[in-house]
């Protein structure tokens, strides 16, 4: 039974892991079939800027590029 799951990433990119933790749960979520919708706020804004470094990502705007192609809706 497929879920609908909604993350807040509402920190920037290059202060915490939560960019990287936001990412690795999105995909596991995507990968079993589930519904995932990210909503950005504050300085998680930040993250969807090109060639944004992350910590423990190189590119966070291609990292969720590559989540938006399968199926994650992003509000900002």
């Amino acid at each position: 039974m497929a879920k609908t799951f909604t993350l807040l990433l509402s920190t920037s990119p290059y202060s915490y892991e939560n960019t990287l933790t936001a990412v690795k749960t999105a995909e596991s979520a995507l990968d079993k079939g589930h519904t995932v919708n990210l909503i950005a706020s504050g300085d998680g804004v930040y993250c969807f800027l090109k060639k944004q470094k992350a910590k423990g990502i190189t590119n966070a705007e291609e990292e969720f590029s590559r989540l938006i192609q399968k199926g994650l809706k992003v509000y900002l």
